[in-house]
């Protein structure tokens, strides 16, 4: 019999042993990268430099850089001046920030959208960011850029910043993009700001990206998508990558035909755990894990390789270059721009219980945030230690009022509450599911590593108890009670938990050595789950619908489509299967027979179903 110790060294054992406290190293790779080809990825100022001294005797004579909040301009633009100071070219810079909007117009205009003093919440910007910069300053520089371009070539005019198409006329357009975890670390590190507004902390700084900017200046990039002649990863203010317009766009509609993994990226909370840590090889310095965010495509970037050198894009321009070859075109209908299934990991093992939370309902997002659909979820139990349990629903008594009244007290006096004398809960094991519809109170336990697998909105979580818990900063986390019990379905405890909402495998198809089965399929949601079971290969057939997939079980397996596409996903890794994929073939590379997740958009929403209830 093989000992604890050698037990917890198996990177691939699932459950895990009672006592065991570090994990062994899978195969899990942090930093994907879809291969484009080579030579096609340069790097530095030098090879910016170069690219303007060819194209001034083409007649360049206005340059527009324009770029994603959170750009470091300044950093940007002096190493391009001092580059370009070592060349025989006459040139001046314009920082496009002079043309920005007062900030008290600003925030007049964005007041509405601000969610007042509500730390969390705000509501979705429904425009452009035309109403960030000051009309009469950009028409001026817009004539100046006119006038400019009359000129004989010869001397170029940079105008540079975030914003800088609006100006309309230029020679050529450059791109800036920065990833939307570094924006929110460069805040954190005192390097950035929103625009004409200074946060005082990071939670009023993110809630006015993810409710203002980032809705505005994705706009923007969509708009500006087919006009960019130069692409710039902005994470290394040193040596940028880059690569032309032309070369961003080919690679772009190649990975939108082709399965690809986003990168994913990871942060610690206060109840985190230590699995993911050790499993997946991540910085040992940090106290724990949380959160993994495998496929948000509103804070996910894509990561090209080209030779050995790498370059990264917002997901978000694989959905404005082709979303019907990523979703399909029964989805890609009703979704669009919006990838709309969200696959993060939760890691509660040697971490704590999450908050106790709820989700909105539909006509709640929608009235009070201007979201389109709203957040239902799933837990699937990838790994777990014994005794581990999933908090769903409500106990059969409970007296809702009672339940407010002793949160609130709870709240109020900062006094510990045992919810479990409300909260309905069930044993978690590897591989359970467990559906968590809209206002349905929920959260793991500790002991779990989960796989939540929901709608892409991401942030609408109402806490109505978090253990007293302070944030990493040593604040006090906001809970949302008011919001929380608005929303709460009474009706959902414990004998209606047990009967709708624990998944109960269903086979559904079935070959040589594979089995397909239908693990979600409620009306409750508008997505699909199910899981493929193969100790070979399986042949698996789009039908004209994106995949998001993610394997639970198996070291690993070689993903092969057409073009002459050969990738792998290892365990715990996701991916999405675009629709224009067609046809891929999956090979077990490993000894255990694996279980691979997929989820879909059911056929219908949007066309004869709709995403969610419109009277709920």
């Amino acid at each position: 019999m093989k000992s604890k110790k050698d037990q917890a060294e198996n990177p691939f054992r699932a459950p895990l042993p009672e006592g065991s406290s570090v994990y062994a190293k899978g195969l899990y790779d942090a930093l994907p990268a879809f291969p484009i080809e080579e030579g096609t990825i340069g790097t530095g100022f030098n090879v910016l430099c170069d690219h303007i001294l060819a194209a001034v005797p083409g007649g360049l004579r206005v340059l527009a850089i324009d770029g994603y909040p959170g750009v470091d301009w300044p950093a940007f633009a002096d190493t391009l001046r001092s580059q370009l100071e070592n060349h025989a070219i006459e040139f001046e810079i314009v920082d496009f920030a002079t043309c920005r909007c007062n900030p008290v117009s600003l925030g007049k205009a964005l007041e509405p959208f601000s969610g007042g003093g509500d730390r969390i919440f705000g509501t979705h910007f429904p425009f452009g960011p035309e109403v960030f910069f000051d009309a009469e300053k950009v028409a001026r520089m817009r004539i100046d850029a006119a006038i400019h371009r009359s000129r004989q070539a010869g001397k170029v005019t940079i105008i540079a910043g975030t914003g800088a198409s609006l100006i309309e006329l230029w020679d050529e357009l450059w791109y800036i993009d920065i990833p939307k975890d570094v924006i929110q670390q460069r805040f954190r590190d005192g390097r950035t700001q929103n625009i004409g507004h200074a946060a005082a902390d990071f939670e009023e700084f993110y809630k006015r990206c993810y409710f203002i900017e980032w809705p505005a200046f994705n706009r923007l990039k969509r708009n500006v998508l087919p006009l960019i002649d130069l692409f710039i990863d902005g994470q290394n203010t040193i040596e940028p990558a880059s690569m032309s317009g032309a070369a961003f766009r080919q690679a772009l509609q190649q990975l939108t035909r082709a399965p690809f993994r986003a990168r994913p990226w990871f942060f610690p909370g206060p109840w985190g755990g230590q699995y993911m840590k050790w499993h997946m090889d991540l910085e040992k310095e940090q106290p724990n894990y949380a959160w993994s965010f495998e496929l948000i495509v509103p804070e996910n970037g894509i990561i090209f390789r080209s030779g050995e050198r790498f370059l990264e894009c917002s997901f978000d321009f694989a959905m404005f270059m082709d979303y019907t070859a990523i979703l399909g075109e029964e989805a890609g209908r009703q979704f669009k721009y919006e990838w709309p299934i969200r696959l993060d990991y939760l890691d509660t093992i040697d971490g704590g219980n999450l908050s106790v939370q709820v989700h909105p309902r539909p006509r709640y997002i929608k009235k009070e945030f201007g979201e389109t659909y709203t957040q239902d979820e799933c837990y699937y139990i990838v790994n777990a230690k014994p005794e581990s349990r999933v908090f769903l629903g409500l106990h059969e008594d409970v007296n809702l009022d009672q339940f407010k009244m002793e949160l609130q007290k709870s709240a109020g006096e900062e006094k510990a509450l045992d919810v479990s004398r409300y909260i309905h809960s069930e044993p978690a094991a590897p591989h359970d599911l467990f559906c968590i519809p809209n206002g349905t109170v929920h959260c793991s336990g500790q002991g779990n590593l989960v796989l939540e697998i929901s709608a892409t909105p991401y942030i609408f979580t109402f806490k109505i108890y978090d253990y007293l818990r302070r944030d990493l900063q040593g604040k006090l986390r906001p809970i949302n009670i008011e919001r929380g019990f608005a929303n709460i379905r009474p009706e959902r405890k414990g004998s209606w938990v047990r009967e709708n909402l624990i998944a109960r495998p269903r086979l559904i198809n079935s070959g040589r050595d594979w089995e397909l089965y239908e693990l979600y399929n409620k009306p409750f949601t508008f997505y699909t789950i199910v899981r493929l079971e193969f100790s070979s290969r399986y042949v698996l057939h789009t039908g004209g619908r994106g995949y998001a997939a993610n394997l639970v079980r198996g070291e690993k397996i070689d993903v092969i489509s057409a073009p002459d596409r050969r990738t792998r996903l290892a365990y715990l890794e996701s991916m999405v299967i675009p629709a224009a994929a067609e046809k891929v073939t999956l090979v077990n590379q490993g000894e255990q027979k694996c279980k691979l997740i997929l989820v879909y958009v059911k056929p219908g929403i949007g066309v004869s179903m709709p995403v969610n209830n419109p009277n709920d």
